[in-house]
C-alpha cells in the first residue's frame, strides 16, 4: 500500500518547516501517520482504533 501524498503537520509542532512534527495523511478508509524527521515510517490505521487509543490517553489525563 503506498501512503497519500497530502500530509499535513500537526498543528502542535509550531510554525515554519522544522523535522520535530507529526504529519497525518488520509484516505477514504485509512489514516497515516508519520514524524516528519521518520518520513519512510509511517503507521497506517483506520479511524475506530486511532480514536479509542486517543480517548484512553484522554482519560488518563484527566
Amino acid at each position: 500500500m503506498t501512503a497519500p501524498e497530502n500530509w499535513q503537520k500537526s498543528s502542535f509542532s509550531g510554525g515554519g518547516d522544522g523535522n520535530n512534527c507529526l504529519e497525518l495523511a488520509s484516505t477514504p478508509t485509512t489514516l497515516h501517520l508519520r514524524e516528519s524527521d521518520t518520513p519512510a515510517t509511517v503507521l497506517t490505521t483506520t479511524p475506530t482504533p486511532l480514536i479509542h487509543l486517543l480517548d484512553a490517553i484522554r482519560a488518563q489525563a484527566l
